[in-house]
C-alpha cells in the first residue's frame, strides 16, 4: 500500500513537468517536422530548479530515512522539507516536543517507534548505568544524524538525477539536476549549522498527552540553575514512555520550588462557561498562587449576565480582576462581593500571595452604543493616571511588582514603573519589553473569543499562561504558554520560555526613566525590571474583538 501511496505523486510530478518541456520543446512528426519556438533562459532555470526540488522531496520521500537506536528507545529519524526548520520529536501515543532548534528550509523528525526489551530491561536490572545514560543518548543521536546525512545526500542527489533523466531524456542535464540538488542540500545543511541554538531544548513545545510534561519536568528556577538536571529529566520523560503513559491520567501534582511563585494569567473569557473547568483545573494541576484576569470576561455587561461568575470563589486560588470593555460597572460591583474577589481600578493596589498588584478598568463601554467612545486618548488617560498611582505606591514604601490594564495601549503608559505590565483585548498573545524597560505581556482570549466564536470560519484557540514569579525579587522567572484547541476541538500546547537572565539574582536591568515631558512621568526610585527574553514571541494576528 505504502508503495502504491507513492507512486500517485511521482506519476503526477512526471506527467506535469513532461508536459512542460515538451511545450518548449522541437519536436518531429515524421518526414515532415514542427520547429516549437526554444524555451526562454528563464524558462528552463525555472524547470530544471522544478525537477530538482520535486527530485528530491521525492527521493527524501522514498528512502531519506534512517532507523538507530537511542538509549533504550528505537527511533526513525528523518529528514523534511520545511518552511520555518526545527526539531520535531514524536512520542507516539503521548504526543510530541518541538524544538526551535535551527532555522533552515529542512525539519528534522525523530519517531519513537518503541523501547527496546532488552536495553530497558538491562537498565532496570543496572540503574547505574543512568548516571551514562545522557552521554550515550548523544552519542547515539550524533550517529544517527551522520548517517541520516549520507543517505539524505544520496536520495536527494538520486531523485533530482533519476526525475532529470526521466524528464530530460539527456545525461547531461539529469547530472546537472543531480549537482544542483547536492549544492541546494548543502547550502540548506550549512544555513542549519549556522542557526543552530543549542539552548532550545530550554524551550520545548510540549502537545498531547505531553502537555503535563513541565509539572514532570521541573520548576522554572531550577531549569535556569540546574540545567544538566533538566536534561537528564527531559531524558527520563521521553525514554520511559511506557511508564508515563500509564500513569498520565493519575500523575502526581508538581511540588513547587520554594522561591517560585505561580500566577496564572487569563484574560477575555467572554461568557465562555468552559473557562471555568479550564481555569480550576490549571489551577489545581500547576499549584496557582494568585489568577490575574485583565478583563473582558462578559459579553454585554447586563445584570442577566452576573450569575455567569459565581464559579469564581471555588476556583481555588485569589482572583484579581480588571474591567474590561465589555465589563459594566454593575459586573464590577457584582465581582466586589464576591469571596476572594479583588477588583481593581484607578491604579488601587493590592498584596495578594506576596504579590503587590495594581490595576485600572476599561474607561470605555463598548456594549453600549447610546455613549461615544473615548478611543485610544481614553486608554492612554487611564494608564496615565495608573502610572500615577504606581509611583505614588512607590514613594509611600509599597512598590507595585505586577500592573494590569485591559487594553495594551493604557497598559504600554506605565513603562519604566513596574517590572511587569499584563493586558489583553486583541485576543492573541504578545510580549515585548518596552523602552524603559518594562515587560508587556498580552493574553490571548482564555475563552476562546467566548460564544461568538461560532460565527468564524476556525475556532479561536483558548490561551492561558503561567507566569514564574521568584518570591523573593517578584521577578519573572519564566512563563508557560497554555494553548487548547477552541471549541470542538481536543488539542493541547504547552510551550515554555524563559527571560534570558531569569533566576540570576543581581542581573535584572532597572528600567530607564522616562525622558521629562514623557506621560509616564519620571519615577522615583523604579523598580528593577525584568531581563529581555530569549525570544520574543508574537502570535499571529487573531481575530479583532468585537468594540
Amino acid at each position: 500500500m505504502a508503495r502504491d501511496v507513492r507512486r500517485v505523486p511521482f506519476r503526477t510530478a512526471i506527467t506535469a513537468i513532461s508536459r512542460f518541456q515538451r511545450h518548449y520543446r522541437s519536436r518531429g512528426d515524421g518526414p515532415t517536422s514542427t520547429l516549437v519556438s526554444s524555451p526562454h533562459p528563464y524558462s528552463r532555470a525555472l524547470g530544471l530548479v522544478a525537477v530538482v526540488l520535486i527530485g528530491a522531496w521525492l527521493g527524501l520521500l522514498v528512502v531519506g530515512s534512517v532507523r538507530t537506536p537511542v538509549g533504550p528507545m528505537d527511533t526513525k529519524m528523518t529528514l523534511r522539507p520545511s518552511l520555518t526548520g526545527g526539531t520535531k520529536i514524536n512520542v507516539s501515543p503521548l504526543g510530541a516536543l518541538e524544538l526551535d532548534s535551527h532555522t533552515a528550509p529542512i525539519r528534522l523528525d525523530v519517531d519513537v517507534d518503541q523501547l527496546d526489551p532488552v536495553r530497558s530491561q538491562a537498565l532496570v536490572e543496572h540503574p547505574e548505568r543512568l548516571s551514562g545514560l545522557q552521554e550515550e543518548v548523544g552519542q547515539d543521536v550524533a550517529s544517527g544524524t551522520t548517517d541520516l546525512a549520507v543517505r539524505s545526500c544520496v536520495a536527494v542527489v538520486s531523485g533530482a538525477t533519476a526525475l532529470g533523466l526521466v524528464v530530460y531524456r539527456r545525461p547531461r542535464r539529469a547530472l546537472a539536476a543531480g549537482g544542483l540538488a547536492l549544492v541546494l542540500l548543502a547550502a540548506a545543511g550549512v544555513t542549519a549549522f549556522a542557526t543552530f541554538n543549542p539552548k532550545s531544548v530550554l524551550e520545548p513545545r510540549f502537545s498531547g498527552l505531553l502537555s503535563s510534561a513541565p509539572q514532570v519536568v521541573g520548576s522554572a528556577r531550577s531549569i535556569v540553575t540546574e540545567f544538566d538536571v533538566y536534561q537528564k529529566e527531559l531524558a527520563r520523560l521521553v525514554t520511559n514512555v511506557t511508564k508515563l503513559y500509564d500513569a498520565t491520567s493519575t500523575l502526581p501534582s508538581y511540588q513547587p520550588d520554594p522561591g517560585t511563585l505561580r500566577v496564572l494569567q487569563v484574560s477575555d473569557i467572554h461568557l465562555n462557561p468552559a473557562a471555568w473547568a479550564i481555569i480550576g483545573s490549571l489551577v489545581k494541576q500547576y499549584k496557582i498562587d494568585l489568577i490575574i484576569d485583565s478583563g473582558d470576561t462578559m459579553d454585554h455587561g447586563s445584570a442577566a449576565e452576573n450569575t455567569f461568575l459565581d464559579p469564581i470563589p471555588d476556583l481555588g486560588a485569589p482572583y484579581v480582576w480588571v474591567r474590561g470593555n465589555h465589563d459594566s460597572a454593575d459586573t464590577q460591583k457584582y465581582l466586589s462581593g464576591l469571596k476572594n474577589v479583588h477588583v481593581l481600578d484607578n491604579g488601587r493596589a493590592v498584596t495578594v500571595a506576596g504579590i503587590r498588584v495594581a490595576g485600572t478598568g476599561d474607561p470605555q463601554f463598548t456594549p453600549d452604543r447610546s455613549l461615544a467612545t473615548g478611543g485610544d486618548p481614553a486608554e492612554e488617560m487611564a494608564g496615565i493616571r495608573l502610572a500615577s498611582a504606581i509611583r505614588d505606591q512607590e514613594r509611600a514604601g509599597t512598590p507595585v511588582d505586577i500592573a494590569v490594564a485591559h487594553n495594551p495601549t493604557a497598559a504600554r503608559e506605565t513603562d519604566g514603573t513596574v517590572p511587569l505590565v499584563l493586558a489583553g483585548h486583541i485576543h492573541h498573545r504578545e510580549t515585548e519589553i518596552m523602552p524603559f524597560g518594562t515587560r508587556l505581556k498580552v493574553e490571548g482570549s482564555t475563552g476562546g473569543g467566548g460564544l461568538r466564536a461560532v460565527q468564524n470560519d476556525e475556532p479561536e484557540k483558548v490561551r492561558a499562561s503561567l507566569l514564574y514569579l521568584d518570591s523573593t525579587t517578584k521577578r519573572l522567572q519564566a512563563w508557560d504558554e497554555i494553548t487548547l484547541g477552541g471549541l470542538g476541538l481536543t488539542t493541547a500546547e504547552v510551550s515554555r520560555h524563559l527571560p534570558k537572565e531569569a533566576g540570576v539574582p543581581g542581573t535584572d536591568p532597572s528600567p530607564s526613566a522616562p525622558p521629562s515631558g514623557s506621560p509616564s512621568g519620571t519615577p522615583t526610585g523604579s523598580p528593577s525590571a525584568p531581563a529581555s527574553g530569549s525570544r520574543a514571541p508574537s502570535a499571529p494576528a487573531g481575530p479583532s474583538p468585537a468594540p
